[in-house]
């Protein structure tokens, strides 16, 4: 008897290719890929995790994750049904389910003249997303403009954290193994006319800085040390334009790495190491990577996936929740 008898192949998919939902379209399949119609059914899926000890991860728009050549053990939640991805809007605050497309949703709000998220122009993800890693840059945060998030733990149950609770910090917050299910976030009423100019200005600043968005490219892959700014300190390296097999260090941004069409997660992975390996030799600092690494390899020796709710012990038969 194999796990998830009882979904529908719409639901749990079997060693399900993960590369074409990435952004950089590399990397093996998920042994499940699991697309929940509804709160209750993700509760279960996550509730028959963690009492079989089986790995589960979130994806949503593939923008910060590299998934490894051979694939990865577990399960892969993708939160894209309809269950969660509406967005409401009353008065000054937003409602916006966890696999929101941030950049429609951004778009959306500068039209309706609701100010606190402009900043994020040009950050592409999912709004679960962008709360786990606290997404942002120069502009600011979106922590800044979160006033509560609703969420499901570890044992199943949904319950709504406030934003003193997250301790939100450089990108990262206290979720703890809780899955983001939607955010309720409070903005600010603007003139459309200038929250549109803010909005361009924003976009435009990234659109000349760093490579076009649609390139193989997960954004930024370093954290900015201490404030410095991690491209800086890669191009001082002399890592600019660096490559290793088919991925290479962008030359308008060095903390942008591109692959090639075709090329191997693997060649990425290597090049990301190098470069921590150069920097660290260069100047020093141990650069930590933003982006994360699906790896089964590579989490056998960290301990396990960071956003892992629990390690596998034995295979069981799950109980869905109620079909909807």
């Amino acid at each position: 008897m194999s796990w998830f008898d009882d979904l529908p192949e719409s639901v749990c998919r079997r060693r399900a290719p993960l590369g074409p939902l990435t952004w950089f379209k590399l990397g093996g399949p998920a042994e499940y890929l699991m697309s929940p119609r509804s709160t209750e059914e993700l509760a279960s899926i996550i509730r028959c995790c963690r009492d079989s000890g089986m790995p589960i991860r979130f994806l949503g728009l593939g923008a910060n994750v590299i998934v490894a050549d051979e694939g990865i053990a577990g399960a892969v939640i993708r939160l894209d049904g309809p269950a969660f991805i509406d967005v409401k809007i009353d008065g000054r605050r937003v409602f916006a389910g966890a696999g929101v497309d941030m950049t429609k949703l951004v778009r959306r709000l500068v039209r309706e003249g609701l100010s606190g998220l402009e900043h994020l122009a040009g950050i592409p993800g999912t709004v679960g997303g962008g709360i786990s890693m606290n997404c942002g840059g120069k502009y600011g945060e979106i922590a800044t403009a979160v006033e509560q998030v609703d969420v499901i733990g570890p044992d199943g149950q949904a319950y709504t954290r406030d934003r003193d609770d997250l301790e939100f910090e450089y990108r990262q917050c206290a979720l703890n193994g809780d899955c983001v299910v939607g955010a309720t976030f409070k903005l600010t009423p603007i003139d459309p006319a200038e929250l549109d100019r803010l909005f361009r200005e924003i976009w435009m600043y990234k659109q000349n800085t760093q490579p076009p968005l649609g390139a193989q490219s997960v954004g930024c892959i370093f954290r900015n040390p201490d404030g410095r700014s991690a491209g800086q300190i890669i191009d001082a390296a002399g890592l600019k334009g660096q490559r290793l097999g088919s991925a290479y260090v962008s030359d308008r941004h060095a903390n942008f790495v591109l692959a090639d069409p075709g090329g191997k997660a693997r060649d990425v992975i290597d090049l990301i190491q190098l470069i921590t390996q150069r920097v660290e030799e260069h100047c020093g600092i141990r650069l930590e990577p933003e982006v994360k690494i699906w790896s089964d390899e590579l989490e056998k020796v960290t301990g396990g996936p960071a956003d892992a709710l629990s390690r596998r012990k034995h295979s069981v038969r799950c109980t869905p929740a109620a079909k909807v």
